[in-house]
């Protein structure tokens, strides 16, 4: 049997996005139970070798020791006969560790299937440091045809002919934990570094978002998107099949104050049995609005019900919590001038002018297979419609909108008096295109001087943006929205970047956020925007004197993001040795003196590091996550005087192959200039200690005044202002002493005098 051979037919399982799922089909893989379920190997005659329990282990309290081996496939092995199943995919790990200091450096070792006969599959490898745990691990795919009766597995090292001529080099004695087998399942954790440090796009890297419509409130924007990461499920080589959107029913959020940190919110659960509108199937291309109803201010999200219809779901805030409020779809085929038989119902944009009245766009759909040059310059298959006060209902007849070879991705904005409405053109047609409108799969627009137009063909103003394929390579879909952060403009869209850098560059239509600044010319016209990596600059620096969540983030690599029980924040999860994520541009200003973090241990042996600039720059702060495994806990650690603005990169490190901890959110304290006075002084003849901290820094800061007599915390003290706090002594005299004073990481003292009341 050749290793290499086993390897080149592709049989032996590589890295892949994956996850064992349970149950563990490994009896005692910790050999806590002795050698329950454990023999030698003895699949040949001459595999003979003896197993022993001992109390040198990865984990746990035992091991297991294999010792005096005739040929290299003597090692521990396990019956899994009515286990496993053929054409099933499944996932192996084991430690295993080797001390002979007669033997190699370095060893290969190998979890290999014997499934009986002649039949032999290594399944995963390491090689590993002689002294030192080495972890294998492989994925792998039992073939459909395989006769699973006898199957079989056990740990070895490479086969040779004649290993005792060697025996120091094949077969020396090793030890082995920690063994599991269990049935692979696809992980969404994209472990691939998917966005470089110092680009602005993707927005983010963790997860994938579509069709990304913007909505600004209280100085923040907020970014709905179509959850392609649902339907996103590599197989054992790490490449997902194609998205087809059927199995889409909820809505990514994310959102940022600078347009480089994202923060991000989770999913909304729309659609679908246990989601919000239960009568909806699935939730595509997102539009948020908000108004005044009833005193309250309430927010609107619209979805497309895939291309049959539209719904709304109202919420209290921008993340939520969402419900339903209408108990229907909004947008169907009854709707008066919705539909023409041949267009769809979906890609709502929605607009509130100024006036407070709301305007809902909708439609798409431009090919009847005609190959008429009417048909396909002039589908007039996208709508607008006026909606009600309650923004769940609509007004009147919807009006139809003769777009230029419109497609889908209709959206409103409005600059000054005038009104653009730009969609996508169509790049599945089958007539002719005319030269003088768009070309094929762009996003154009036509500018009005109402929200209901009339949106005509007179009134085509140009191309905002080409396909994303012209500028990163692959094509695919193309949605758009607009919105205003303070002064300026901007414009976001969607690529298929991630999917690309995941692949190496194959796409299977799973699309990324990204964003660009829009700019106009002095008629009012759009400049078109260049797709680029670039993104935006960073519009305000990052505040660390505050709690910032950890799924907020500029880059990263290898983690993902989970909904922490009865919050509405998410946690860092997945975190692996060497995966990391990033802050961009924060401004520590006079200093910061701490850093704490709220995490989850879930790994013994974990680390995060604290380092600014880059992901190997000097490291400031350096956290053992330490605590009680799956209990949250508050962990601190102090900072060697960081001051100015400095991107801030959290890197992790950890045993191999563990999920390390979790990570909730982060938070600097800064270094305080305090002046504190203590005094002595009697009150109706009690002595007390008067104590006063002034915050003489540029940062509020927690204050802590404390005394042989009592002490006081004042959370939050502005710059410029004091704390202050009478102590009775509860006695007639105190003796000389002083006041401690902590003011962040900054602790000073304050001496009093003797006093005596008499």
């Amino acid at each position: 049997m050749s290793a290499a051979l086993l390897i080149a037919a592709g049989l032996v399982g590589v890295a892949a996005p994956a996850r064992a799922a349970e149950p563990d089909l490994i009896v005692n893989g910790g050999f806590e139970d002795g050698l329950t379920g454990w023999f030698v190997n003895n699949g040949n005659a001459s595999d003979t070798a003896v197993l022993t329990p001992v109390g040198d282990p990865y984990s746990g309290s035992a091991a297991a020791r294999v010792s005096g081996r005739a040929t290299t496939g003597s090692g521990p092995m396990q019956d899994l006969s009515g286990k496993v199943r053929a054409g099933t995919t499944y996932a192996v790990a084991a430690r295993v560790k080797y001390d002979n200091p007669n033997s190699p450096p370095t060893k290969q070792f190998f979890v290999t299937m014997h499934y009986g006969g002649s039949t032999y599959t290594n399944l995963g490898t390491v090689t590993a440091t002689r002294g030192q745990w080495g972890l294998i691990q492989g994925t792998f795919t039992i073939p459909a045809a395989q006769n699973v009766t006898t199957a079989r597995i056990f740990v070895e090292t490479p086969w040779t002919s004649s290993p005792q001529t060697a025996p120091d080099t094949h077969l020396m004695d090793f030890t082995v934990d920690d063994v599991t087998l269990s049935e692979f399942l696809p992980s969404t954790t994209i472990e691939a570094l998917g966005k470089n440090p110092g680009e602005g796009n993707p927005l983010i890297s963790h997860k994938f978002g579509a069709d990304g419509n913007a909505f600004v409130h209280d100085g923040r924007v907020y970014l709905y998107m179509t959850n392609d990461t649902q339907v996103y499920a590599p197989g054992p080589d790490g490449i997902s099949p194609t998205n087809t959107y059927g199995g889409i029913n909820t809505i990514t959020v994310i959102s940022s104050d600078d347009l480089v940190n994202w923060t991000d919110h989770g999913e909304i659960n729309v659609a679908g049995a246990s989601g919000i509108a239960t009568y909806a199937s699935q939730s595509w291309a997102p539009a948020v609005e908000s108004k005044v109803v009833g005193g309250t201010e309430k927010f609107f999200l619209y979805f497309a019900n895939n291309g049959a219809a539209t719904g709304v779901i109202v919420g209290d805030s921008p993340i939520g919590p969402w419900r339903d409020e209408r108990g229907s779809l909004l947008i169907t085929s009854a709707t008066p001038g919705a539909s023409n038989g041949r267009n769809w119902l979906f890609d709502p944009g929605v607009f509130r002018d100024d006036d407070g009245q709301g305007y809902l766009y909708f439609g798409g759909g431009g090919d009847d297979g005609s190959g008429s040059y009417e048909n396909t310059n002039h589908p007039r298959s996208t709508r607008v419609i006026k909606l009600g006060d309650d923004m769940v209902s609509t007004q009147g007849s919807a009006q139809t909108i003769d777009a230029p070879l419109v497609f889908e991705a209709g959206h409103v904005f409005k600059r000054g008096t005038k009104y653009y409405y730009s969609y996508s053109s169509n790049f599945g047609h089958s007539g002719p295109v005319d030269p003088a409108g768009p070309p094929t799969g762009a996003i154009a627009y036509l500018m009005a001087d109402s929200p209901m137009g009339p949106w005509t063909a007179d009134t085509y103003a140009g191309v905002i943006f080409k396909n994303p394929g012209t500028y990163f390579g692959a094509g695919g879909n193309n949605h758009q929205s607009v919105f205003k952060l303070g002064d300026d403009y901007y414009f976001t869209y969607h690529a298929q970047t991630l999917n690309r850098r995941i692949t190496g560059g194959a796409t299977q239509g799973f699309r990324s956020p990204h964003i660009a600044k829009l700019a106009f010319r002095p008629d009012g016209t759009i400049q078109e925007v260049t797709g680029t990596f670039d993104g935006v600059p960073q519009i305000k620096r990052l505040d660390p004197y505050r709690t910032v969540q950890a799924e907020t983030i500029a880059w990263q690599q290898g983690i993902a993001t989970r909904r922490i029980s009865n919050a509405p924040d998410l946690a860092l999860t997945d975190v692996d040795n060497g995966d990391f994520t990033s802050l961009s541009s924060v401004d520590f200003g006079s200093g910061a003196a701490s850093v704490e973090t709220r995490v989850r241990p879930l790994a013994a042996g974990g680390t995060i590091a604290v380092r600014l600039d880059a992901r190997t720059g000097p490291v400031v702060a350096t956290i053992p996550v330490t605590g009680t495994t799956g209990e949250w806990t508050t962990l601190r650690a102090v900072l060697g005087g960081v001051t100015g603005v400095h991107d801030v990169y959290f890197t992790y490190t950890g045993p191999a192959g563990a999920d390390l901890f979790e990570v909730d959110s982060w938070a600097f304290r800064p270094s305080a200039a305090v002046t504190a006075t203590a005094e002595s002084r009697c009150v109706a003849g009690r002595a007390y200690v008067a104590v006063r901290a002034r915050n003489d820094g540029t940062a509020a800061v927690g204050v802590t005044l404390q005394t042989p007599y009592g002490s006081k915390q004042f959370p939050d003290v502005a710059a410029g202002a004091s704390a202050y706090q009478s102590f009775t002594a509860r006695a007639a005299s105190v003796p000389a002493g002083s006041a401690t004073v902590r003011a962040g990481a900054t602790e000073v003292t304050a001496a009093y005098l003797a006093v005596t009341c008499s």
